[in-house]
């Protein structure tokens, strides 16, 4: 029998994530990119791309995941993790093809997978997997054979993602003034979706209102609030708000937004808000423009005192909690039994994407699930 180490059958990690501009000639391509297909023209594309222009062109994602590789590897060299980590977005370079191409070059056969999304819906996982799909069919074609890419389970109850956040929620309201501290309430934000995506998200079973996208964030701000609670004595007021709508709009989506929810507080007296962007794994651009730029200045609009908190980002708890996920994956895998680390409710998510999970309006072939062309 061959010598088993604990990431067998794994012999590398990818980090997949979306991708962002570095500069400003790069804007417009990349949401060409992430529109392709719709028809958008060039002019649309430019003003969509305002919210880059302001901060040069650049989107932070590729700095914060470059922190976020370093975190890793730095994680898995201290605990004695030998497994190589690569790096792939779906919609700007390192792209994810390339990625899986070098990886199948350097001999890669079993690739365990970190999706910069911690949430079950469309476009925070199936979306994710059938961009590994085409990108293997990709492979395939060019008569490379593809590596079997197995997506590590959702992550938004794993203590590892939720501490780091408490704390930075517990030190926003340590830094709003003593005066209006105690009567702070919480936003937790996430990105907004289509009404009809987030009651269809998650496995079958857990379709319905909100579906399994809407009660996972439940859950983890509910895990927050108590850990909040138990740390500083104040249970405050909160409620999961949405930001960052795109679609069209006579489409339902998730409501209410932070901007509106901000107004409704204000009209009820309510003297401070911090807002904690649970829904995102970074500070990237939606965190930067919509809350820290659009939501700030409607609070000073307001004159109401507001904080953000910061999202995980390449906190070391963070790093250590992939490796978690990828430790227990690698047992499972070889059919050990295995403890799964998770707060709240809802317990640990599910390894293999079930059939009808996250559905897409027109089905196309995804990887890492239990329908995935690729075994």
């Amino acid at each position: 029998m061959p010598e088993q180490h604990p990431t067998t059958p794994y012999d590398a990690l990818l980090l997949l994530s979306f991708g962002g501009p570095e500069g400003p000639d790069d804007v417009v391509p990349f949401l060409a990119n992430v529109t392709k297909g719709r028809g958008i023209p060039e002019e649309r594309l430019k003003e969509v791309g305002k919210h880059y222009f302001l901060f040069g062109g650049v989107s932070p994602i590729n700095e914060q995941n470059r922190a976020l590789l370093d975190a890793l590897r730095e994680d898995f060299a201290a605990h004695g993790v030998d497994l190589p980590v690569y790096w792939g977005n779906r919609n700007w370079a390192p792209y994810l093809t390339d990625t899986l191409r070098e990886m199948a070059k350097d001999g890669r056969r079993r690739i365990a997978v970190l999706a910069t999304s911690a949430y079950a819906s469309y476009s925070g996982c199936r979306q994710y997997r059938e961009n590994l799909a085409d990108a293997l069919a990709t492979l395939a074609a060019e008569g490379i054979e593809p590596p079997r890419v197995d997506k590590l389970r959702h992550y938004f109850n794993h203590p590892g993602f939720l501490r780091p956040m408490t704390d930075s929620v517990i030190a926003s309201l340590a830094d709003l003034p003593e005066d209006v501290r105690a009567g702070a309430h919480l936003a937790f934000t996430t990105h907004s979706v289509p009404v009809a995506a987030a009651d269809t998200s998650g496995p079958v079973n857990e379709h319905g209102e909100g579906g399994a996208y809407v009660a996972q964030h439940l859950d983890a701000a509910r895990v927050i609030v108590e850990a909040v609670r138990a740390e500083t004595g104040v249970e405050h007021p909160w409620r999961l708000v949405y930001q960052s709508r795109s679609g069209a709009p006579h489409i339902p989506w998730l409501e209410p937004d932070i901007c509106d929810h901000l107004e409704t507080l204000s009209e009820q007296g309510v003297p401070a808000v911090v807002m904690a962007p649970i829904g995102f794994v970074s500070d990237h651009m939606e965190v930067l423009y919509d809350l820290d730029t659009e939501a700030a200045a409607k609070a000073a609009e307001l004159g109401l005192p507001v904080r953000r908190s910061a999202t995980v980002g390449a906190d070391p708890r963070f790093a250590a909690a992939v490796r978690d996920l990828l430790l227990e994956r690698a047992a499972a895998e070889r059919g050990q039994p295995v403890e799964r680390c998770a707060l709240g409710a809802l317990g640990p998510s599910h390894d293999l994407c079930p059939v009808g999970c996250c559905p897409a309006r027109a089905p196309r072939p995804a990887a890492a699930g239990a329908d995935s062309p690729y075994a």
